[in-house]
């Protein structure tokens, strides 16, 4: 009978010591916001669900038609002019034509780019190779927006034209071609969205790399991509490697010796992602 209670007192005391510690847990989950199921979970900014006092996001008047840059916008060319726009190489006032609400490239100058420095961004450009199609393959259509005047994302005529996968239009050139060829026959005018983080780097070496989201005529042709390395053509078979610069650069055109034109380029900073 006496080794019977002594057993009995003996497993009441197992199942307190585990409410014990049940309890316990409990505690410590309430105080850290683990709880589950409750209606003050927290999210992950520490935001309460559903709490009024939370900050509201800022009014952003949207464009009346899509592809028109929203209020929040740099517009960087409207049409009219190149004020805002310099000639790459010389410093000076971009040379090409401007007539019609659209730029053409000048054959007889250097690329341009702008005067203004950006980093990670949202890029909306439209652009259009000639009608008149000469060459094929790397030379027909070919021109570039160089983001942070470093990576290019590639524009050609690749509507029924054949060349290296990661240098046809929409490819981030040398690194990734685009998914799918979502290009439209020359002539007609083509869009791309982009959505780009810069890298970061640090003591001369890149700590987080750069990604791209990119949209060739409503098209995803990239999802969050995270680049490898540098889109500077260094030979046949050949690419420039990271290496490190300013946090913000300009964004830059190409003249690749075609007569590409261009028309309703804006873009909208992005916060930069602590590391």
């Amino acid at each position: 009978m006496r080794l019977n209670n002594l057993r009995f007192s003996e497993t009441i005391m197992k199942a307190k010591l585990i409410m014990l510690g049940v309890c316990v847990l409990l505690v410590l989950a309430q105080l850290t916001g683990c709880t589950t199921g409750s209606s003050a979970e927290q999210t992950q900014d520490s935001w309460v669900v559903h709490d009024m006092s939370r900050p509201r996001p800022p009014v952003v008047t949207p464009g009346e038609q899509p592809g028109q840059p929203p209020s929040n916008a740099v517009v960087l060319f409207d049409g009219k002019d190149l004020s805002e726009w310099v000639s790459a190489e010389e410093n000076e006032p971009a040379r090409w034509k401007v007539e019609n609400g659209y730029m053409e490239v000048n054959n007889e100058t250097a690329d341009i780019r702008t005067k203004k420095s950006f980093g990670s961004c949202h890029l909306h450009i439209e652009w259009a190779t000639p009608v008149r199609v000469r060459g094929r393959g790397q030379g027909r259509g070919n021109s570039g927006v160089f983001i942070m005047s470093s990576y290019e994302v590639q524009i050609l005529d690749s509507y029924d034209n054949d060349t290296y996968p990661d240098g046809q239009a929409a490819a981030l050139y040398g690194r990734k071609p685009p998914s799918v060829n979502a290009c439209r026959p020359p002539g007609q005018w083509q869009s791309f969205d982009i959505i780009f983080h810069r890298p970061i780097f640090k003591d001369g070496k890149v700590r987080r790399r750069a990604t791209f989201t990119v949209f060739h005529n409503g098209v995803l042709v990239h999802d969050h991509y995270e680049l490898t390395g540098g889109t500077w053509w260094r030979g046949p078979h050949a690419i420039s490697e990271y290496e490190e610069h300013p946090d913000k650069l300009p964004l830059m055109l190409q003249n690749h010796d075609n007569p590409l034109r261009f028309r309703n380029i804006w873009l909208v900073e992005l916060p930069e992602k602590p590391l």
